[in-house]
């Protein structure tokens, strides 16, 4: 089977320019493979650089060393090297990301906030709308409030308008930050039902969950990251 996520040796060391250039390392010698249809979950103590990676997965951080190769319409390509215009095309067409706080333009209706990469892709408002308000419905987004914009709700409404907006594209790569954070149960019980519905449709994902209950249930596998924190 071909990888769809392709992680040899990757390392990260930030360089604190306003405190003398003091280098300060993440992780190092990152290596794990994530393939079609599969969930791998991180885990490890809040520190370990779980989110380091997965923001050099989505190329938010660019990895000193190593290679993060993502298949990019049938060819491979290292997000460690990769030009940023190429990162970005990156984004919009394999790469999904699902963040633990909601990114919104303000006073967009949280209809048009979740159905906006759909739009961004070349489908009409009309279809993005329509499937955009399927998953308000299951994420129980009542739908008086479908109009209004993200920033009035609720934390919790937030995050299921978030998860909705990072569900609703068929990117074949995913990636979950805390996606269950702040919910109650019936709704941590529809976003895994989301998860087990991706990876049906073949989809790759990386995800990050404290809840052991969730982490089990979605994951197909466990990669600690302990081995991977680099020595200060």
């Amino acid at each position: 089977m071909t990888a769809m996520i392709d992680i040899t040796d990757a390392g990260k060391t930030f360089t604190m320019h306003l405190q003398g250039g003091i280098e300060l390392p993440v992780v190092r010698g990152v290596t794990f493979q994530v393939n079609p249809g599969e969930c791998v979950v991180l885990s490890g103590p809040s520190g370990a650089g779980k989110s380091s990676i997965l923001k050099m997965i989505f190329g938010n951080y660019r990895c000193d060393s190593g290679c993060i190769g993502i298949r990019h319409r049938g060819k491979v390509v290292d997000l460690a090297t990769a030009e940023p215009r190429q990162v970005l095309n990156i984004r919009r067409s394999t790469i999904g990301y699902v963040s633990q706080f909601l990114r919104a333009v303000p006073r967009v209706a949280t209809i048009d906030v979740v159905g906006e990469p759909l739009i961004a892709n070349g489908m009409s408002r009309a279809d993005a709308q329509a499937r955009a308000g399927e998953l308000l419905h299951r994420l129980n987004i009542p739908e008086r409030l479908w109009q209004l914009p993200p920033a009035t709700f609720s934390g919790g409404e937030q995050q299921r308008v978030n998860i909705a907006r990072g569900f609703i594209s068929d990117l074949p790569i995913l990636l979950l930050d805390e996606p269950t954070a702040s919910l109650d149960a019936a709704n941590r019980a529809v976003v895994v039902e989301l998860v087990a519905e991706k990876k049906r449709q073949g989809v790759a994902m990386v995800a990050i969950v404290h809840d052991d209950e969730i982490r089990h249930l979605i994951a197909d596998r466990i990669v600690d990251v302990t081995g991977f924190a680099a020595a200060a």
